[in-house]
């Protein structure tokens, strides 16, 4: 109960002491683009995000995006990160956990870099996914993300882009944010994060010690 107390104290306290600017596990930037997918309020569209083995997870830094030049007059681009909704027989986005700050209106064709709102701790070996819509139908305007020719992420660290129902190189498009379809394509993008370290013998000893004192301290009260 005690270990299991200070490792999430620890996981709770992590976001605020790791400094460093993360790294890249997951790129396909700098491949050429040989097409895009539209986005729009009617065409949501989202990548399958496999995070790496780090046992204590990893804190989300950024988010880059290469997008095409858009079409019409689109508006509120929106990027969030979704966990799983957990279906057994093929998972899909379920719920947001975040969205990100940054353009919200990338409608030249370029790299595009978003941070989180706030804090994301990204679970160890856990599928996510990163959706992207906007407050406008296509039909008024949309914009392009942006298609790499091959199945290439230069994955690190365990990480990967699953794939659906084992199609190598898939992403997801929805109408609507909730019924989910499979299309093939290598959606361009990177992901930044940093792996949360794990806590030192010295600082599980500590923060031993303040819990056991706060429970004796507790209980001596309601005594």
């Amino acid at each position: 109960m005690i270990k299991t107390t200070i490792i999430s104290t620890f996981a709770l306290l992590a976001p605020c002491i790791i400094q460093a600017q993360g790294i890249t596990y997951l790129s396909n930037i700098d491949q050429g683009s040989t097409g895009s997918v539209a986005l729009g309020s009617d065409f949501w569209r989202a990548a399958i995000l496999e995070v790496g083995n780090n046992a204590s997870g990893y804190i989300l830094n950024s988010v880059q995006l290469t997008m095409a030049d858009a079409s019409g007059k689109p508006s509120d681009f929106t990027v969030m990160l979704y966990a799983s909704d957990g279906n057994p027989s093929g998972a899909f986005p379920g719920n947001s956990i975040g969205t990100l700050n940054g353009s919200l209106s990338p409608v030249t064709g370029g790299i595009y870099t978003f941070f989180p709102a706030s804090s994301i701790t990204l679970l160890p070996r856990t599928e996510y996914y990163l959706v992207l819509t906007a407050g406008t139908p296509v039909a008024n305007g949309a914009y392009d993300w942006s298609l790499a020719g091959t199945y290439s992420y230069n994955p690190s660290g365990g990480w990967g882009v699953a794939n659906d129902h084992g199609i190598i190189g898939t992403y997801l498009s929805s109408r609507n944010g909730l019924s989910w379809g499979a299309n093939q394509g290598n959606l361009q993008f990177a992901i930044t994060a940093t792996p949360v370290p794990e806590p030192s013998p010295e600082i599980v000893l500590g923060l031993g010690g303040i819990l056991v004192l706060g429970f004796g301290r507790c209980k001596a009260k309601a005594v």
